[in-house]
């Protein structure tokens, strides 16, 4: 690959579970050293996204290719080799609970590498201490609050230093000063490592500070893309709702229902 050409490239991707349309005509570029976010509301496609990016699941049609290669064409043993050189924050950074921290960071290195212990524990040191949490190691999942327990999980997912991050929804469920505590450290830890991130995520405000360009989603499509300016001041119906957290617009507040009278009072209301 070029120095020039993205990481991640999605062309004319469709996917359907049961042929029941996810997604329809995806296309996205994730260039090398910036930080994406793919936005949209509950179940219009973007953490089913980032499991074709991770070959989890295979298109229907069209394609995801990753450093080149088109990964629903790879073999187990190179597609397990693509996946080392991904790291993955899960939403609620599902942690190994029955050991410490220090042994979760740890986990890779030890699976997936021939390093002394000497070493490994250099390097788990070196990422909790990026992370702002060397003097836990020897906690238990347990004992942390969820902003800790979530930089934790942060520092194993760069434990090999992964060419391409993704985070799923990394922001749920942490008060301000924690949510702005992760921003940062996912913005650094990429511009650090040189790799590329790609964050699903619904903060938009948060996530608006920290990532370099955004595609939105609705419906399993892509509907606007744009930089952080470029989408804070669209004048598309469906991303100032969902920027500016308005209630009136394309997304309604009431889920489709008979007419609220009709339903209450039956055909007394057309007495």
């Amino acid at each position: 690959m070029s120095p020039s050409d993205p990481l991640v490239k999605i062309s004319n991707l469709n996917f359907t579970y049961d042929k029941r349309p996810i997604l329809t005509g995806i296309n996205m570029e994730i260039p090398r050293g910036k930080v994406v976010a793919i936005m949209g509301q509950s179940g219009c496609g973007k953490t089913t996204t980032l499991r074709l990016i991770g070959g989890q699941l295979k298109p229907t049609s069209g394609e995801v290719r990753v450093t080149g290669q088109a990964v629903h064409e790879l073999d187990a043993d190179r597609l397990y080799a693509l996946r080392r050189r991904m790291g993955m924050l899960f939403q609620f950074g599902a942690l190994f609970t029955d050991i410490s921290v220090f042994d979760n960071v740890a986990f890779q290195m030890r699976e997936h590498t021939d390093l002394s212990e000497e070493m490994i524990r250099d390097l788990v040191l070196l990422k909790l201490n990026a992370v702002g949490l060397r003097g836990a190691q020897n906690l238990m999942p347990s004992e942390l609050s969820g902003g800790m327990a979530r930089r934790v999980a942060l520092a194993r997912a760069i434990a090999l230093d992964p060419l391409l991050m993704m985070y799923d929804e990394p922001f749920t469920g942490l008060d301000p000063i924690s949510m702005g505590v992760i921003g940062q450290l996912i913005r650094k830890l990429n511009d650090a490592l040189g790799g590329s991130s790609i964050i699903v995520t619904h903060d938009v405000q948060e996530s608006l500070q920290i990532v370099d360009y955004i595609y939105f989603m609705s419906d399993g499509k892509v509907v606007a893309e744009g930089t952080p300016e470029q989408i804070r001041a669209s004048d598309k119906a469906y991303v100032h709702q969902f920027v500016w957290g308005e209630i009136d617009g394309p997304v309604p507040f009431q889920y489709p229902a008979a007419p609220y009278r009709e339903q209450i009072y039956g055909g007394a209301a057309n007495a």
